[in-house]
């Protein structure tokens, strides 16, 4: 399908170099970016023969000469050089999509989106389907572009995928077997503009389903429940408070009638990740996997890096980073999970969010500390709800002002309901910036 194609490919982010890594042997490809710091991998990339240009200048590059546009999930519909590709009539896709018109026969793909919980429904399914010995492989925007693991890919594979609603933007022919939608809440409104906008694009994690192909649903929402009444696939729904095909009784799993796995199996506490189980578990039991896999793998599952991580204890003070948590829905889970009393650090990137919805959600909360471009807006919100804030300016100053206002038997959590891009390059990095920071205190910090 690519093959003597001329290729623009526009991000040099881990999509973009994995594409063009996988397609230089068979197409002629330019990947550009705003920037690059990378000289290694500039050279990496100039070696294999792909054209890399760093410019601020991209559209002029762009002409009709080329066959696609390849464009990174994280850049906006509205962008020169992709509205300039649909007025050439140039297709614009994206880096899985690519994988995906690439992949063998018979792969087995489950598809995993949501505003939130999407990474940890994708990492415990993996865990279940490896441990029960089934030929799985895990990616997506977890953080393993598809097309870095595409050659690992053989016909009768299951694909695990952590599917954004950035990625969902460029879908076309990609299809999945089984998709899970977690939950929605309004997220990402810099790039969609609308709630509605952003549901609409939701609803692409079930292209081309029909009814031999699984969703699973969460029930108590009902944005989900609305916006997916009409799809033609079997419906999977769960629940934590309600019956439904899985649900919670008696501090147990269903799965029917079935009882799966005691909440005590569960090392992942909290509602929210008891509804991430079941959807692995729904995912486990569509492929018929026995119960003792399940239990297996939950008794072993102590949850994803950057989210809910616990970092350390220091002076009778428990550090927590949540750094994966980029919305307010995230946050609450993440508050909801504590009885201690907490100093909890927001802030981050500007996507024209409010912090409203946290308000009832603030209850253990004796301080909020807040850093980055929303710190305005946080310290706004804080000061109207009663509740005690501090602005500062960067993650590092936040956390020694966070432990020098708190006491003995506090949570010091990091957990800031914002997107990392106005200091970090990823969510990622912060986290690890986060987690460094803290592991550099010694006994005697004040």
């Amino acid at each position: 399908m690519y093959k003597n194609k001329k290729l623009f490919v526009l991000g040099m982010g881990k999509s973009g170099v994995a594409v063009s890594k996988l397609l230089c042997k068979e197409a002629s490809i330019l990947l550009t970016d705003t920037k690059c710091d990378n000289q290694d991998l500039l050279r990496e990339l100039e070696d294999l023969g792909i054209n890399v240009v760093i410019t601020n200048n991209q559209a002029e590059m762009l002409t009709e000469h080329f066959d696609y546009l390849i464009k990174s999930p994280a850049i906006f519909p509205d962008n020169e050089v992709v509205l300039k590709a649909k007025k050439l009539n140039i297709p614009v896709t994206t880096e899985m999509e690519v994988a995906y018109n690439m992949l063998p026969k018979n792969v087995k793909i489950i598809g995993i989106t949501g505003s939130n919980g999407k990474t940890t429904t994708a990492s415990l399914t993996y865990e279940i389907l490896k441990v029960a010995g089934m030929p799985v492989h895990l990616g997506g925007n977890i953080g393993v572009p598809l097309c870095q693991i595409i050659n690992d890919v053989k016909s009768g594979d299951i694909l695990v995928l952590e599917i954004s609603s950035h990625q969902l933007i460029d879908f076309d022919t990609f299809k999945t077997d089984i998709s899970i939608l977690t939950n929605l809440s309004p997220v990402h409104l810099d790039m969609f503009k609308t709630y509605e906008h952003y549901k609409k694009n939701k609803l692409k994690i079930f292209n081309h389903h029909a009814i031999q192909d699984v969703a699973i649903l969460n029930m108590n929402d009902l944005d989900v429940v609305n916006l997916t009444k009409n799809i033609a696939s079997q419906k999977i729904y769960f629940s934590c408070s309600k019956k439904a095909d899985i649900y919670i009784q008696n501090d147990q799993i269903y799965y029917g009638d079935e009882a799966i796995c005691e909440l005590n199996d569960i090392r992942i506490k909290g509602i929210h990740n008891y509804e991430n189980v079941m959807c692995a578990i729904g995912v486990a039991k569509v492929l018929n996997i026995d119960n003792q896999y399940i239990k297996k793998a939950l008794d072993n599952f102590s949850g994803v890096e950057h989210r809910m991580e616990f970092v350390r204890r220091l002076n009778e003070r428990e550090f927590y980073n949540d750094s994966k948590s980029t919305n307010n829905t995230s946050t609450i889970a993440a508050l909801s999970a504590f009885t201690t009393p907490i100093i909890l650090l927001l802030g981050g990137l500007d996507r024209g969010q409010t912090f409203d919805e946290l308000n009832g959600h603030m209850d253990h909360v004796k301080e909020v500390i807040c850093y980055g471009q929303t710190k305005d807006k946080i310290n706004d919100f804080c000061k109207d709800s009663g509740i005690a804030v501090t602005m500062t300016n960067d993650l590092d100053e936040a956390i020694k002002l966070a432990y020098n206002l708190s006491e003995k038997g506090d949570t010091i959590l990091f957990s800031p309901a914002c997107a990392s891009q106005d200091q970090f390059a990823s969510f990622e990095q912060r986290g690890e910036e986060f987690k460094s920071i803290v592991e550099s205190f010694d006994e005697s910090f004040l």
